[in-house]
C-alpha cells in the first residue's frame, strides 16, 4: 500500500464498506454508533415508563386511605417501577452511551464484537417487551423488584407474575453480560496505537472496572433466577425450608449482585464527571493516578458489602461488625474522587454552562446520599431505619445523584457530538431547576417519613400518624420532577431540529472523540491516530484534520474489509489487525430464537423450550461461517511504516480474550452454585436424620476421567497443530471423550432419588447437570474445531479455534471435579448431620 488515496476517495471507500443501508436493511446493522443510539433511545423510553409508574405511586400515597389504586395493582406498579429503572433503564442507558462513545474516545472504528452488540440489543428489547407486555396484560411481577422468597415461591405467587420477572430479567441480563465482555475486550485490545493503560482517559478506566464488576456481579443474580424458576416450574426446593432449602439463600445471591449493582451504576456516571469537569474547569484533572486507584479499590470493596442489606435477618455479630466496617470503608475511595473533582474546579477557571448545572446538582444530591449511606452502614441505626422510607430516600439520592445527574450533564455535553448541533439553552436551565427542586422536595422529605416510622412498600396508610403533609409534598415534588424531565426531552428534540451547527470540538475538550466529524461517519476515523501522550490532554482540533486526510494507521481500504487496530493490552503497541464482521440479520434471528425459548418456559410449554434452545445454538453456529482466513498472510502493512499480522494469526486476539472473560463469568456462576450448596448444608433447616444417597461412585469417577481425557486430548491437539502436525484425529477423540463424559454424568443424575423431595437432591441434580452441560459444550467446541480444520481455517499460525477448544474442554474438566466433590459431600451429608 504505497499510495495514499485522496481524502475524498478514502472517505467514499470507507463509507461504502462501513455504512448501514436505509429501510429494513437497518435491522441488520452491527455498527456501534447505530446500536449505541438504539440502546439509549430504548432506555429513555423505558425511563419514561418507569417515571409514569412513579407518578402513579405518588398519586396513591399523596393522601391517606387512598383508593386510587388497589393493593394488587399497586404491588405490580411498585415492582415494575423498580425493575424498569434498575434493569431496563440505568444499565442499558450507560451501555448504550459507552457502546456509542468508547471506540471514538479510544481511537477505534468499532467495538470488538459488533454482532454480539446487536444480539445484546435485541435481547434487551425483547426482554423488556415481555415485562411491559405482562404489565399491560395485568400479569406483571408483584413481589417487589428484589423478588424475595418465600413471597415469590409458587404457593404464595401461583400465577405467572413471578415467572415474568425471573425469565424476563434473565433474558435482559444476556444483554448486560455480553456488553460486559464487549466493553472489557474493546478497552484492553482496541485502543489507538501508543495509548497505554497509563495514558488511557479516565472514562476508559471507569468502564474497565465496571465491566469487570458486571462479569462478576451478574452471574449470582442469573443463578438465583434460574434456581427460583426451577423451584417454581419443577418443584426443586432450593428456597423451601420445609424441604431443606432456605429463603435467605435468595437474599445472598440477589445482594451479591445488588450491592455491586449500585457501584456499577455509579461508576459510569463518575466517569462522565471525570471527563466533563476538566473541560469546564479549563485544566487537567487532579489526581489522575489516585482516581485510578480509587476506582479499582471501589470495585473490589463493592463485593464485600452485600450483607449490608441483611443486617436484620439474624446474621452473627462478628459478621455484622465486618460488613458494617466494610460498608463505611467504601466511602474512602468515593471521597478521593469527590475531592479530586472539587480540587480540579477550585484550581481551574470554571466556566458555567448547562452541564455544570447538573454537576452542581450531583455534588449536592450525591453527598447527601453518601452521608445517609454511612448512617445506614452502622448496625444500630440500620436496625431502626431498615425497610423504612429513610432507605427509599437514601437509595434515590445515591442512584439519581450518582447516575441521573451525571447522565444529564453528559447528554448536554455530548449531544452536539451525536446531533452535529448545539443546544439553544432556552429550556435547559428551567428544566434543571425543576428537576433539582422537584427531586429534593420528593425525596428529602422521605427521610423524615422514614424516621417517623413509615415502612416501605405499603399502598396506603391511616390519617392519624403524622405522615399526611409530608407525603403530599413528596407527591407534589414528584410531579414537578416529571415536568423537568419533560422539558429536557423537549429541549433534546429542539436541539436536533433547530440547534446551531458548529465546527469540530465546541467545548475545547481534550479527548479523542472530538477529533471525529460531527455527526461522526460510521467508521469514526479515516486513519487511526497514534497517541503518545495522556489521552485526556490532546488537541482534537489538530488531530482531526490529520486523520481525516488518511495520515495514520489503516488510512486506506483493503479487500473491502472492516479493519481496525488491535494493540498490546498494557503498552498499547500495535499488535494485529482486527477484521470485523459485516452487517447481518443473524443477531436478530438468534435473538428471536432465544425469545422463543424464554416464552416457551414462561407459558409452561416445556416441550417447546428445547427446540428454541436448539434453534439458538444452530444459529450461533452460523455466525463464524464467513469469519477467518483460509491461508497465512504474515505481517501486512498497517501504515506509519509498520506491519502487523491479522487477528487470526495472533494468539492474543479479541476472540480468545473474550472467551477467557466468558469463562470467568461462567466460573463465577458455578462458584455461586457451590456457595449455595455449602450454605444450605451449614445453615438450612431439615438436614438432620438423613441417610447417605448411595450414588454409584464409579459413574462419577468414569465421567471425570472421560472429561479430563477430553481436556488432555484438546491440549495435545493444540500442541500438535502448533508444530505443524495433523490434529484432526485428536480433536475427534476429544469430542468423543466429552460426549462419553456427558452421558456418564447424565446417567449418574438418573440415580438421584426424588430431586423434588429435598434441597440436597436438588443441589446434586443441578450441579451434575451443570457439569454435564459443559461437557456437552466442550464436545461441541471440539467438533467445531475439527470442522474448521477441515475447511482450512486452521493452521500452525491460525490457532484461534484450537485455543478455544482447549479453553472450554479444560473448563469442563475443571468444573466436573468440584461438581463431583460437592455431590460426594452432599450425598454423605445426612450421615454427617
Amino acid at each position: 500500500m504505497n499510495e495514499v488515496p485522496s481524502p475524498i476517495s478514502l472517505h467514499k471507500q470507507l463509507e461504502r464498506i462501513w455504512t448501514t443501508p436505509p429501510g429494513l436493511g437497518r435491522l441488520s446493522s452491527v455498527n456501534h454508533s447505530v446500536l449505541g443510539k438504539r440502546f439509549m433511545v430504548t432506555a429513555l423510553v423505558f425511563f419514561a415508563i418507569g417515571g409514569l409508574l412513579s407518578m402513579l405511586i405518588r398519586a396513591q400515597l399523596a393522601t391517606p386511605n387512598s383508593a386510587f389504586i388497589g393493593p394488587e395493582l399497586y404491588n405490580q406498579i411498585f415492582t415494575m417501577h423498580g425493575t424498569v429503572m434498575m434493569f431496563l433503564f440505568a444499565i442499558p442507558m450507560f451501555e448504550g452511551f459507552i457502546i456509542y462513545m468508547l471506540p471514538k474516545m479510544l481511537g477505534a472504528r468499532d467495538m470488538a464484537f459488533p454482532r454480539l452488540t446487536a444480539y445484546g440489543f435485541w435481547c434487551y428489547l425483547f426482554g423488556g417487551m415481555i415485562l411491559i407486555g405482562a404489565m399491560l396484560a395485568g400479569a406483571a411481577p408483584n413481589g417487589g423488584w428484589f423478588m424475595y422468597t418465600p413471597l415469590t415461591s409458587k404457593p404464595y405467587t401461583p400465577g405467572i407474575n413471578a415467572d415474568v420477572w425471573l425469565l424476563g430479567i434473565t433474558f435482559v441480563e444476556i444483554s448486560a453480560v455480553t456488553a460486559a465482555v464487549e466493553i472489557l475486550v474493546s478497552i484492553l485490545k482496541m485502543r489507538a496505537p501508543g495509548m497505554s493503560l497509563t495514558r488511557m482517559p479516565l472514562l476508559g478506566w471507569y468502564m474497565l472496572v465496571t465491566s469487570g464488576m458486571m462479569m462478576i456481579g451478574f452471574p449470582p443474580l442469573i443463578l438465583g433466577s434460574i434456581l427460583l424458576e426451577l423451584e417454581r416450574a419443577f418443584g426443586l426446593p432450593f428456597f423451601d425450608p420445609n424441604r431443606g432449602g432456605d429463603p435467605l439463600l435468595w437474599q445472598h445471591l440477589f445482594w451479591l449482585f445488588g450491592h455491586p449493582e449500585v457501584y456499577i451504576i455509579f461508576l459510569p456516571g463518575a466517569g462522565v464527571l471525570s471527563t466533563v469537569i476538566p473541560v469546564f474547569a479549563q485544566r487537567p484533572i487532579l489526581g489522575y493516578r489516585a482516581i485510578i486507584a480509587a476506582i479499582v479499590a471501589l470495585g473490589f470493596l463493592s463485593f464485600g458489602l452485600w450483607v449490608h442489606h441483611m443486617f436484620t435477618v439474624g446474621i452473627p455479630h462478628l459478621a455484622l461488625a465486618f460488613f458494617s466496617a466494610a460498608s463505611a470503608l467504601v466511602a474512602i475511595p468515593t471521597a478521593v474522587q469527590i475531592f479530586a473533582w472539587l480540587g480540579t474546579l477550585a484550581s481551574g477557571r470554571p466556566r458555567w454552562d448547562v452541564p455544570m448545572l447538573y454537576i452542581f446538582g450531583f455534588f449536592f444530591v450525591f453527598v447527601i446520599g453518601g452521608l445517609t449511606g454511612v448512617m445506614l452502614a452502622m448496625v444500630p441505626f440500620n436496625s431502626q431505619a431498615h425497610d423504612s422510607y429513610f432507605v427509599v430516600a437514601h437509595l434515590h439520592y445515591v442512584l439519581v445523584g450518582g447516575f441521573v445527574f451525571p447522565m444529564l450533564a453528559g447528554i448536554y455535553y455530548w449531544m452536539p457530538h451525536i446531533s452535529g448541533r448545539q443546544s439553544l439553552y432556552r429550556l435547559s436551565v428551567p428544566a434543571f431547576w425543576l428537576i433539582f427542586i422537584g427531586f429534593n422536595l420528593t425525596f428529602f422529605l422521605m427521610h423524615l417519613t422514614g424516621l417517623m416510622g413509615m415502612p416501605r412498600r405499603i399502598s396506603t396508610y391511616p390519617s392519624n400518624w403524622g405522615w399526611d403533609w409530608l407525603n403530599l409534598l413528596s407527591s407534589i415534588g414528584g410531579f414537578i420532577l416529571a415536568m423537568g424531565f419533560a422539558l429536557v426531552l423537549a429541549d433534546m428534540v429542539l436541539q436536533f431540529r433547530f440547534g446551531r451547527f458548529f465546527r469540530r470540538d465546541p467545548w475545547k475538550a481534550q479527548t479523542l472523540e472530538w477529533a471525529t466529524a460531527t455527526p461522526p461517519p460510521p467508521y469514526n476515523f479515516a486513519a487511526i491516530p497514534r497517541i503518545d501522550e495522556r489521552a485526556d490532554q490532546l488537541e482534537p482540533a489538530k488531530i482531526g484534520p490529520v486523520q481525516a486526510g488518511g495520515f495514520g494507521y489503516l488510512g486506506f481500504a483493503r479487500n473491502n474489509d472492516q479493519e481496525t487496530m488491535g494493540v498490546d493490552m498494557v503498552t498499547g503497541a500495535p499488535e494485529h489487525v482486527v477484521i470485523l464482521p459485516r452487517r447481518t440479520f443473524l443477531p436478530l434471528w438468534t435473538a428471536i430464537a432465544t425469545a422463543s425459548f424464554f416464552l416457551a418456559l414462561l407459558f409452561g410449554l416445556y416441550w417447546l423450550a428445547p427446540l428454541g434452545a436448539l434453534a439458538t445454538l444452530v444459529l450461533f453456529l452460523f455466525w463464524p461461517l464467513t469469519l477467518g482466513q483460509k491461508r497465512d498472510f504474515g505481517p501486512v502493512e498497517i501504515g506509519m511504516g509498520e506491519r502487523a499480522v491479522l487477528d487470526v494469526e495472533c494468539t492474543s486476539n479479541v476472540t480468545i480474550l473474550a472467551n477467557r472473560g466468558a469463562l470467568v463469568m461462567n466460573a463465577t456462576l458455578f462458584a455461586s452454585l457451590l456457595f449455595g450448596g455449602l450454605f444450605l448444608l451449614v445453615v438450612a433447616p431439615n438436614w438432620q436424620d438423613m441417610t447417605p444417597l448411595g450414588l454409584p461412585p464409579w459413574l462419577g469417577i468414569a465421567g471425570l476421567a472421560a472429561t479430563m481425557a477430553g481436556a488432555a486430548l484438546s491440549w495435545l491437539a493444540r500442541r500438535t497443530n502448533a508444530r505443524g502436525g495433523a490434529a484432526g484425529g485428536l480433536l475427534g477423540l476429544a469430542a468423543a471423550a466429552q460426549i462419553l463424559a456427558t452421558g456418564l454424568l447424565i446417567a449418574l443424575m438418573a440415580f438421584i432419588p426424588e430431586p423434588t423431595e429435598h434441597a440436597r437432591q436438588a443441589l446434586i441434580f443441578t450441579t451434575l447437570g451443570y457439569a454435564a452441560l459443559h461437557c456437552g459444550f466442550a464436545a461441541l467446541m471440539a467438533g467445531h474445531g475439527w470442522w474448521r480444520m477441515q475447511q482450512n481455517y486452521v493452521s500452525a499460525h491460525r490457532q484461534t479455534e484450537m485455543v478455544l477448544t482447549w479453553l472450554w474442554n479444560g473448563y469442563a474438566a475443571g468444573a466436573a471435579l468440584p461438581a463431583l466433590a460437592l455431590t460426594l459431600l452432599l450425598g454423605l451429608a445426612g450421615a454427617a448431620a
